[in-house]
């Protein structure tokens, strides 16, 4: 008779923990709605070294005129 007490406690144990995490939620929540809103925008202004990137990641800088090769008619 032991075993049913014990898995009776263990279920009262897990339903308590479950409505303390539903308070801690539903807190958040409220805190979430209270506090203002962050400035929304890309996200990489904390990022250091991304000042000169333009475009996709491994995007490489245009050829100058010197380099390029040249077609040769003939």
């Amino acid at each position: 008779m032991a075993t049913r007490s014990r898995t009776s406690f263990q279920k009262r144990q897990k339903e308590i923990a479950r409505m303390e995490k539903q308070r801690d939620k539903l807190a958040r929540r409220a805190q979430r709605k209270l506090a203002p809103p962050e400035p929304e925008g890309d996200g990489l202004e904390g990022i250091e070294g991304i000042e000169g990137i333009d475009g996709a990641e491994g995007a490489q800088e245009p050829a100058e005129p010197t380099d390029a090769p040249t077609a040769v008619t003939g």
